[in-house]
């Protein structure tokens, strides 16, 4: 066993997602974590392994175990991304993904149909899980944990301006601000308290990205008065993007640094009811 493995996650690939269920009112969700890719797709797609794990979001999962209630997806964002809107959430386009050409052929219908139903179920899942939380507890938080690359020219190119690359970005774009922000800066004082390395972590809002994933507005839209859902993108500092290779004491930060997170989030949720 390498020093790594207790970092990964190794689901059945028959697996969609793994949901838990405890007794508080925040959950986290890694829906980018996923690698695995169902069988009838492996021979249409242009991609390798190495190619589709660098646009994945890999170790997410392990930032938000600590959390009693949590959802981790385990296909690959290649096959069906979930945090795209259902009309676009199968790249068939290279514009649609980074520029990469992900098919080598045209799919078929019923192979985008069975991608799609997926997207639908977990939808479906989503709203009553998140029904519940909002009966047991009147309103709720929903960490939606991300992570994005920094070195886009090479593993050994230079990294992405510091002015638009915050170690973890914060998206808001689809909360009603006003409504959730006493919920909100506290939250992002807490982690900006953590220390890593010496120093106290970048956490901005809105930089990086904004927050316009498909997981954040269906919240939004359908929870409006009692869900509050945060983008949270992690730039890759925690691991290296071109090989696939994870700074363990970074990981264990991380993991720590959302774990004190919680109190805060649990306590402000109080305070409004």
């Amino acid at each position: 066993m390498s020093a790594s493995d207790n970092f990964i996650l190794d689901p059945d690939q028959s697996d969609w997602w793994i949901s838990s269920r405890g007794a508080s009112p925040i959950v986290g969700t890694a829906i980018h974590n996923g690698h695995h890719v169902r069988s009838d797709l492996l021979d249409s797609m242009a991609l390798d392994d190495a190619e589709r794990l660098r646009e994945e979001d890999p170790f997410t999962e392990y930032f938000i175990r600590d959390l009693p209630n949590r959802i981790v997806f385990h296909r690959s964002r290649f096959e069906i991304d979930l945090n795209r809107a259902r009309e676009g959430a199968i790249y068939f386009k290279p514009e649609q993904a980074w520029g990469l050409k992900v098919w080598n052929e045209q799919l078929p219908e019923a192979a985008v149909a069975t991608s799609l139903h997926v997207h639908d179920a977990y939808y479906t899942m989503l709203e009553a899980y998140l029904r519940g939380l909002e009966q047991q507890y009147g309103a709720f938080v929903l960490l939606d944990i991300h992570s994005y690359n920094h070195r886009r020219d090479g593993a050994d190119g230079p990294e992405m301006a510091f002015e638009k690359a915050p170690q973890i970005n914060i998206g808001t774009s689809s909360m009603d601000r006003n409504r959730w922000a006493d919920v909100l800066d506290p939250f992002i004082e807490q982690l900006r308290r953590f220390e890593f390395r010496g120093q106290p972590m970048d956490v901005r809002e809105n930089i990086a990205f904004h927050g316009k994933g498909e997981q954040t507005r269906f919240v939004h839209e359908r929870f409006p008065q009692t869900g509050c859902a945060i983008a949270i993108e992690f730039k890759k500092f925690f691991m290296n993007e071109w090989t696939g290779e994870p700074d363990i004491k970074a990981l264990g930060a991380m993991r720590e640094m959302i774990r004190l997170s919680l109190p805060v989030l649990v306590e402000t949720l109080k305070a409004r009811s």
